[in-house]
């Protein structure tokens, strides 16, 4: 079954670019299909702007372009929920700093879910 893993990144986006450590922050969403532990298709969409929805604006459009999985590095309390809500399970990225990596590292089970511990304040001053 092919689930759709959607990574906050640096632009430009795709396996080579950056995980952004903030995913309301971040420049593009890279999006991978993976199946039985191996990357396929992969895609780069723009970050929504906030004002529509605030927060919940990117968890809504991922939600939209298919995304079940999130890996990130950093986001808030209501957005965490948003993606609860939305059917959207959140990993901790676990350090990996290129998406690549990251993608590997959840295709092979190693990445743990995202927690209350990894929350944060959100917005420009927020800490990790």
């Amino acid at each position: 079954m092919t689930t759709i893993v959607a990574v906050p990144s640096a632009l430009p986006g795709g396996l080579d670019a950056v995980v952004s450590d903030h995913f309301g922050h971040c420049d593009v969403f890279t999006l991978a299909a993976i199946d039985d532990g191996r990357i396929g298709e992969v895609s780069i969409i723009p970050n929504p702007p906030h004002q529509q929805g605030g927060c919940l604006g990117p968890v809504n459009y991922l939600a939209e372009q298919g995304a079940r999985v999130l890996i990130a590095g950093g986001m808030g309390m209501r957005p965490l929920a948003g993606f609860t809500d939305a059917g959207i399970m959140v990993m901790h990225h676990g350090g990996n700093q290129l998406v690549s990596e990251a993608l590997a590292a959840f295709a092979q089970g190693q990445l743990m879910r995202f927690g209350d511990n990894h929350t944060c304040g959100g917005g420009d001053g927020h800490q990790h």
